[in-house]
């Protein structure tokens, strides 16, 4: 009651200044990437994310009556490009979403000056889930620690790991090296060999020499840390060489449908681990197709719509959305600002009834920030390629998170300690 109030106030002034409320809006840009050579990846998920926020804008006329102005600044996933549109939009923004993990880490240590929320969905330095330390970064629902242990749990669910052999193929690029030290701990833990494989930027297109190497290793499994142009060229060579498809599984930005479709049935077996999951009959998608899609401002089309990305960047959106939801009903104004927006990403509470509230019935499970979990530990599941989809082949699964408590401290304080005087949140006792 008392927030309803809050926010009766302020619509009622807002009505009253109709004039001044024309002008508001929520500057919420995004660090997109459409060029480049993860084009194909960034297309379907600045999608999504574009049109689950035209949609509000249409229907609700924003969010809490205030339109959302999420434009974009395209870095073709360039961590200099990435930062100078960091440097261009910081003055109104209200958050940052890099978009890549080489420009988080570049705009990480900024954000106690700046003040400005990381909003960094599945992505980003997999310590931000420690909210006391970094207070202004947020990679809900789920980091990139939470999929590596999800991934080797899923495994040592088809038999032991022990004297087991698992190629790591990864991007060399800061998002391929995160899930190096849980990776590590765990071969050290069930006895299993890590074989670590980088792919150069160079090289995504023609991986023949990383091939080359799994056949002589001849793993048991390959986990796979790709992205973009990498994604296709690794599971085309994985065809080509014939390994066993239902022995390779993917983070999840590994995906993507696209990909797939390119070697269609004899893809069939791959696996990716994901926080989110495509409804082509959620309520949200309805909505998305009335006031977006059918009003004619979409990018995307029907085939990517049904896609594991374009649904993704509706959820990321989504998850935007209620962080500033929680923000405008806690402080009493619509009209919020960065500062207010941090509180409401770290208080977000996404139930089953509330996703089923917001139309988004099955497309990500339950998770709820804090001030101490900046992730939300919503867990995953692992889907599968069928020929033609993804389709999902376990329950809900969730990452064994006090096995790293311990590392996720120790990393967060080396942080700290490098990038001194850094500010934490001492009034957070989680």
């Amino acid at each position: 009651m008392k927030h309803f109030t809050k926010l009766a106030i302020a619509a009622a002034v807002a009505g009253m200044t109709a004039g001044a409320a024309m002008a508001q809006e929520l500057y919420t840009p995004n660090l997109a990437y459409r060029t480049g050579p993860f084009a194909a990846t960034g297309i379907p998920l600045m999608n999504g994310q574009a049109d689950y926020l035209a949609m509000l804008n249409a229907r609700d006329g924003g969010i809490g009556g205030v339109p959302i102005n999420a434009e974009e600044c395209e870095t073709g996933y360039s961590t200099e490009k990435g930062v100078e549109c960091y440097e261009k939009v910081k003055s109104t923004a209200i958050v940052t979403q890099p978009w890549s993990t080489g420009i988080t880490l570049q705009v990480l240590p900024k954000t106690n000056v700046d003040e400005i929320p990381i909003l960094a969905p599945g992505y980003g330095f997999s310590p931000m889930m420690d909210g006391k330390t970094f207070q202004w970064a947020y990679n809900t629902p789920a980091g990139y620690w939470d999929a590596a242990d999800m991934i080797i749990q899923y495994l040592e669910g088809q038999g032991s790991l022990e004297g087991k052999k698992i190629a790591f193929l990864h991007l060399d690029h800061p998002f391929g090296k995160e899930p190096l030290p849980i990776l590590e701990m765990h071969s050290a833990d069930k006895g299993f060999e890590l074989v670590p494989i980088p792919v150069g930027l160079k090289e995504m297109q023609n991986q023949s020499a990383q091939w080359l190497q799994v056949r002589r290793e001849r793993p048991d499994y390959v986990v796979m840390w790709g992205w973009g142009a990498m994604n296709a060229g690794a599971i085309t060579e994985a065809v080509k060489t014939k390994f066993p498809m239902e022995n390779m599984v993917g983070v999840w930005w590994s995906g993507h449908d696209a990909d797939l479709a390119i070697v269609g049935d004899k893809g069939k077996g791959y696996k990716s681990i994901s926080w989110s999951f495509p409804n082509m009959d959620a309520p949200v998608m309805a909505d998305i197709k009335k006031y977006v899609v059918d009003a004619g401002n979409s990018k995307s089309n029907e085939t990517e719509m049904q896609g594991v990305f374009y649904g993704r960047g509706i959820v990321i959106s989504a998850i935007l959305a209620e962080g500033i939801h929680a923000a405008q009903e806690e402080f009493g104004t619509a009209q919020i600002d960065a500062k207010q927006l941090r509180w409401g990403l770290e208080n977000i509470d996404m139930t089953e009834e509330r996703i089923a509230e917001l139309g988004l019935d099955g497309m990500v499970p339950p998770f709820k920030t804090s001030c101490s979990d900046h992730t939300g530990r919503s867990g995953g599941w692992m889907l599968e390629w069928d020929g033609e989809k993804f389709v999902k082949v376990s329950d809900h699964l969730m990452p064994n998170v006090d096995g790293y408590k311990a590392l996720v401290a120790e990393k967060a304080a080396e942080y700290a300690e490098a990038n001194a005087p850094w500010s934490v949140n001492e009034a957070c006792d989680g």
